[in-house]
């Protein structure tokens, strides 16, 4: 139950109806059938702007419309009244008997309650975290990781079906970087004096993966003659073992991809050249001083793209093309890519080649995951990949644990930069945002073992209206009923942090009702009913933290 979608549709009848009597023309160009919210909670639970946007067509002023339309949609038993204030403004506010309803509904349908289903739900690939298979995971790998699970368990619940995928950039020069760098610290773990690459991979965990090679592959690195051939088993061996660290950390962090993509199996199967051959008949390739490009002026980007270097080697944009053609091929409604802050100015050149392929625009979007900065105490913790000087996903889950480390990584738009608060994600009090929603469920559980030790019978049938008149309950069950929309608006927008920023309203609203109002009382049919609401909110927050990938506790 969606139910701004259901005030949008009483909306779409209420002005059928007038069209119908003749007061409203039925050619309405350019005006939407909208639901919003309005800015303050005592303008109602919806505002309608309808009649503001339709009275020059209409020829009629928008107190009118707004009449008219009050008329028709106030017979509504969702609807407890309608108000239509200057200048034109329609406001919507909600039944009590409706908000007492869906709070038994709530209770009845459990984990399944904001659960969406489609008629033709959506085939959706969505790519996330893929980072170069030259180490651990770090803290921006880590927030991709979070956000792209979360939207990718939103499109589910809301309908979808949905492939997580994971591009393995297992061919190209950091490649022959990581080979080269591995076999440098072989050669140091045997005796051998070397002159490690001053470009290669300094960090110490260079030197676990040249141990852990050299224990396992030693005797075939010794049979091994040629170097370049040394170069590239070492790097493949780098690469597996890489790998599985990195499936390893995402799994504890309860991110689990359906596909691995390797960039390599593209080359192997000719893939790349075969995109070029179709980029080429579409004619948006040229060549210059041997070199042969992509017309991406021509799709707005600032120059135009190398797609093979003048050696013949094929650019990384090349294969990036052939990769994301090759998700086309597997037939998606929708394709989602997140990306790092360094690939912004891939987007526009990246839209051209697609576009020329025969993407259209609506079948691909690209999500772009701000920096994080990492604070202890107020100063910053330097990072740098390269030189092995940054704080891994592991670290960060070993020191604050997967629910608080997935919970900051999505309480705040992918599309700002992130100052991730060690210190505050290490508290355990109510200033921690993830620990003041646990509690709150928690509690709510505390509360139903004690009513089973009071022998307070708990069915919801039984729950009473009449106590349900006071402002904290109205409130508190206006934020349930919202909670389907809320997770359709995050789903459709990929933006997660509308969950945790609605949670977080769940859990305010609950500690207030909580603290004005006793649940367990001699009056067992108050206690019930008080305990009716109580299960509701431990339902609508257990199921927003599941959608997080962050566990509801009975007890802390």
């Amino acid at each position: 139950m969606n139910l701004k979608n259901e005030i949008a549709t009483i909306l779409a009848h209420s002005i059928a109806a007038a069209v119908a009597e003749g007061s409203f023309q039925d050619d309405l160009p350019g005006v939407e059938r909208k639901v919003e919210y309005p800015r303050d909670q005592k303008f109602g639970d919806y505002a309608i702007p309808f009649a503001l946007e339709s009275a020059k067509l209409l020829r009629k002023s928008p107190m009118e419309i707004g009449q008219k339309l009050a008329q028709y949609m106030g017979s509504d038993p969702r609807i407890e009244k309608i108000e239509v204030v200057k200048p034109g403004f329609i406001n919507i506010f909600l039944s009590s008997g409706f908000l007492f309803k869906t709070m038994k509904d709530i209770i009845v349908q459990g984990k399944e309650y904001g659960r969406a289903r489609k008629e033709n739900p959506r085939r959706v690939n969505i790519e996330f975290v893929s980072a170069n298979p030259t180490g651990p995971l770090n803290i921006v790998s880590a927030r991709a990781a979070a956000v792209g699970d979360t939207i990718a368990n939103l499109l589910e619940f809301t309908g979808d079906t949905v492939n997580r995928e994971f591009y393995i950039n297992d061919f190209g020069n950091q490649v022959l970087l990581l080979g080269r760098s591995v076999l440098a610290r072989i050669r140091e773990l045997r005796g051998e004096t070397v002159d490690f690459p001053e470009d290669g991979y300094h960090g110490e965990y260079i030197r676990d993966i040249a141990a852990q090679i050299n224990s396992q592959y030693g005797e075939d690195i010794n049979e091994i003659k040629e170097e370049s051939a040394l170069i590239d088993f070492v790097a493949q061996k780098a690469i597996e073992y890489n790998v599985k660290g990195q499936k390893k950390d995402l799994e504890k962090f309860n991110v689990r991809f359906q596909t691995w993509f390797s960039e390599k199996t593209l080359h192997e199967k000719d893939e790349v050249m075969m995109t070029l051959q179709v980029l080429q008949s579409r004619g948006v390739v040229f060549s210059e001083e041997g070199k042969t490009l992509f017309k991406s002026t021509d799709f707005d980007d600032d120059k135009d793209r190398v797609l093979v270097r003048d050696d013949g080697r094929p650019t990384y944009f090349l294969a990036d093309i052939a990769y994301h053609n090759d998700k086309m091929q597997r037939g998606y409604d929708l394709i989602i890519d997140i990306w790092g802050p360094d690939h912004h100015g891939h987007i526009k050149r990246l839209f051209g080649a697609l576009k020329a392929m025969g993407l259209t625009e609506d079948k691909f979007k690209i999500l772009i995951a701000q920096q994080v900065n990492l604070l202890m105490e107020g100063e910053t913790v330097k990072m740098s990949k390269r030189l092995g000087q940054f704080s891994t996903m592991r670290d960060l889950i070993d020191e604050i644990g997967v629910d608080v480390a997935r919970y900051f990584f999505v309480m705040r738009s992918l599309e700002s930069h992130l100052d991730f608060d060690l210190t505050l994600a290490k508290k355990q009090s109510s200033e921690n945002p993830v620990f003041y929603l646990q509690y709150a469920h928690a509690r709510i559980c505390s509360l139903f073992r004690e009513a089973d030790k009071r022998g307070h019978a708990y069915d919801p049938e039984l729950a009473r209206a009449e106590y349900f008149d006071n402002e904290e309950s109205q409130a508190l069950m206006k934020l349930l009923a919202k909670f389907p929309e809320e997770a359709a608006d995050a789903a459709e927008k990929f933006e997660p942090h509308r969950i945790t920023t609605f949670l977080m309203k769940v859990a305010q609203g609950f500690h207030k009702f909580y603290t004005e109002h006793r649940i367990l009382t001699e009056d067992r049919e108050m206690s019930l009913a008080y305990l009716t609401l109580c299960g509701a909110v431990r339902i609508v927050m257990a199921n927003g933290l599941r959608l997080l990938g962050v566990s509801a506790p009975e007890q802390m």
